[in-house]
């Protein structure tokens, strides 16, 4: 029996799958690595913990998610020393996660030395971004030196649920024009021609774009200047601020859209607007995408919000009927993968659970298929 296994090492944790060719056949997270009095005192040693409790018997291949892979990366890759040093030296442009990532491959592969080890990049699936997208309007020069582009990121899980979408549809992947909108605690929209990424919100980090659980989304950058001069806040700071402070929790002091909607219902005013203000970005990027496709087929929604949050799908394409755009209040209150738009609509809109892992396993297989 074929086996792939995936890890992936997020910044206090590593989640992992084993599957044969259809089944998932292990699965878990370990939580609070490297914390003071939690898990396990690093990635290496969570890796390690996880391996230990598998049966590995008939492995042929350990996917790993890696989350930047700048321009460097346009595919997965088959992992040597080359492929671990160029993702080291790319740490500058992911600090927060891709040493996680790296750890993790470092790790599997002293543990499993004759098992293929394959990156699977979130940056690779917006390689097809235009330059006219990709490019920000500074000086040229100083973009070149310090890597400065938009890069994108959700790329596992936007071409596993645009690819699930056309299978839903029961239409040609290389036919289908989807807007995906993956909302979970980081969220990110992303157009879609016929499979490939032609615009997308997160933009040269995972800050960029919609309100999030978090982190502030899309804002004029004199707000930086602003809070430097005027409140004297520190680089550390206004960083601190607007990935961890911001989104739905600066607004709300929440970060859960449960907690949110519920505050919401019972009249709260600050979370009422904190709702406003997230689905009407959602709207925003959704209008701006249609007009870049020229013709959509799918909306999807996908993630922890997308996929559970009726009220959230409702509000953000409201208004959107005379793109062809609806949902359907009975089928929106549904579940599973399914459409949620009324019977013959212009535009199909879907909600599809993303499977960021089986994603990560079956380009892994297929790095190794290729030789």
């Amino acid at each position: 029996m074929s086996k792939a296994l995936v890890l992936n090492c997020g910044s206090s944790s590593v989640k992992y799958r084993l599957y044969d060719e259809e089944r998932v056949l292990a699965k878990g997270t370990v939580e609070r690595v490297g914390e003071p009095d939690g898990g396990p005192p690093d990635h290496a040693a969570a890796v390690r913990q996880i391996l230990a409790g598998l049966d590995l018997s008939g492995l042929t291949v350990v996917g790993h998610r890696v989350v930047h892979g700048g321009r460097r990366f346009t595919a997965p890759a088959l992992v040597d020393d080359a492929v671990l040093a160029a993702i080291a030296d790319l740490v500058p442009l992911a600090p927060l996660h891709n040493p996680a990532n790296l750890a993790g491959i470092t790790m599997a592969r002293e543990a499993l030395p004759q098992v293929p080890q394959v990156a699977v990049f979130d940056t690779a699936f917006h390689h097809t971004l235009p330059e006219s997208a990709a490019t920000y309007a500074i000086d040229r020069d100083t973009a070149q030196r310090y890597g400065i582009r938009r890069y994108g990121f959700h790329g596992t899980s936007h071409s596993y649920v645009s690819r699930r979408t056309a299978e839903l549809l029961d239409r040609p992947y290389a036919e289908v024009n989807t807007i995906s909108l993956h909302l979970g605690n980081g969220a990110s929209a992303c157009a879609i021609a016929a499979g490939r990424s032609v615009a997308t919100s997160m933009g040269m980090s995972p800050l960029e774009g919609l309100v999030m659980g978090t982190r502030s989304g899309d804002l004029d950058p004199t707000i930086v200047f602003h809070l430097r001069r005027e409140g004297g806040l520190g680089v550390d700071e206004i960083d601190d601020l607007l990935n961890h402070r911001s989104g739905l929790l600066g607004l709300t002091g929440v970060n859960d859209m449960r907690e949110v909607l519920a505050r919401r219902a019972a009249g709260d005013e600050a979370a009422t607007l904190a709702f406003d203000v997230y689905c009407h970005r959602i709207t925003e990027y959704v209008g701006a995408y249609y007009a870049l496709l020229g013709r959509v087929d799918a909306v999807t929604f996908t993630a922890g919000v997308g996929e559970n949050a009726a009220p959230v799908r409702a509000a953000a394409l409201a208004g959107l009927t005379r793109l062809g755009i609806t949902v359907d209040a009975e089928r929106n209150a549904g579940s599973g993968d399914r459409l949620i738009s009324p019977a013959g609509a212009e535009v199909a809109v879907c909600v599809i659970g993303t499977d960021e892992e089986r994603e990560i396993a079956r380009e892994a297989r297929a790095v190794v298929a290729a030789g």
